[in-house]
């Protein structure tokens, strides 16, 4: 994702200069803000295909969006391979590995829950005892948490560049409540995501692959296009991108250039909307506001203004507040 991507580019960069030596060293956590039952880090690792998978316990339940970067997830018999835009799930107390077999550097939106907390707020949104944990290691870029997986990476963004202080007690609690229902539902995107995965040749694919698409969204990718650029039929690509990335091509590529579009939009108030769709690699106005309202539920103009809305609120609440006491 632009900028959250380009950070993770700058460590890797650093990293490089600095040599190995602390090749071993865990992923670095910066706390973004924290509440009673919640906490949100953004957590930068910069290992590589040369490195040691890196090994910890959940202390708290798991739930990271992954910004920029794409790597190897273990939990107990779960596998998977995280990618932007999906979210890398953990239960509390559960041993788990990441590893960079493919690519170096990854950079994550991580969300940490208490149990208790988490299950009182899943009772309290309805959802039954069965439907309180997490069924699944990774739930992959599907529609119904693009709006909120959008809004917490503008919202690292604008923090991250001082712009102001994100709501994160809102963005844990809905996010986490949304998560539990998609799983909830049986989504044929989360069965493929349960699936056993190809083998490395076939995963490395996939990975260089996801790596086009992520750094260059506005070029005219096409099925074809993508598994000749991988050396295989397009059958095959198709079944092994929808088997490591648990979407289809088309579904990654449109929902990368979607959320790109849409941390555009968050930063820059400026910027003509036409614009910014043609940066995003749409070649059409109307395709790209239909598209855009289907997957956040508002058109570009009303996120925009609501991205607005949210940030005056943000920046104006304690200066009212600072007032009021000195009254």
């Amino acid at each position: 994702m632009p900028g959250l991507a380009a950070s993770l580019q700058r460590a890797l960069a650093q990293r490089e200069r600095e040599g190995r030596a602390e090749s071993a060293r865990a992923p670095a956590a910066r706390s973004l803000a924290a509440g009673p039952g919640w906490s949100v880090d953004d957590v930068v690792c910069t290992l590589g295909p040369g490195d040691r998978p890196y090994e910890e316990r959940h202390a708290r339940a798991c739930l990271a969006i992954v910004a920029a970067g794409t790597f190897g997830y273990r939990s107990g018999n779960a596998r998977a391979l995280l990618t932007p835009g999906a979210l890398m799930l953990g239960e509390t107390g559960a041993c788990f590995e990441c590893g960079h077999r493919h690519a170096a550097g990854d950079r994550c939106i991580s969300f940490h829950y208490d149990a208790f907390w988490l299950d009182e707020q899943a009772a309290a949104a309805g959802l039954a005892p069965a439907a309180r944990r997490w069924r699944a290691a990774r739930v992959p870029p599907v529609r119904a948490l693009a709006p909120l997986v959008a809004r917490a990476c503008a919202d690292a963004l604008a923090q991250e560049r001082g712009n102001m202080s994100a709501a994160w007690d809102e963005v844990a609690l809905a996010l986490a409540l949304a998560t539990l229902r998609v799983m909830a539902s049986g989504k044929d995107a989360l069965a493929r995501a349960a699936a056993p995965a190809p083998g490395a040749a076939a995963a490395a694919r996939v990975v260089a692959a996801l790596k086009l698409i992520d750094e260059t969204p506005d070029a005219a990718h096409t099925l074809a296009s993508l598994a000749m650029a991988a050396g295989v039929s397009e059958f095959y690509f198709l079944r092994t991108f929808a088997a490591v990335a648990g979407v289809t091509p088309h579904q990654y590529l449109l929902r990368a250039r979607l959320r790109a579009a849409a941390l555009r939009l968050a930063a820059d108030d400026e910027a003509k909307i036409v614009d910014l769709a043609f940066a995003s690699g749409f070649n059409d106005l109307s395709n790209f506001n239909a598209a855009f309202r289907a997957e956040f539920g508002a058109s570009p103009r009303a996120w925009r203004a609501a991205q607005q809305a949210r940030r005056l609120a943000r920046t104006s609440w304690p200066d009212a507040a600072r007032a009021a006491a000195r009254a």
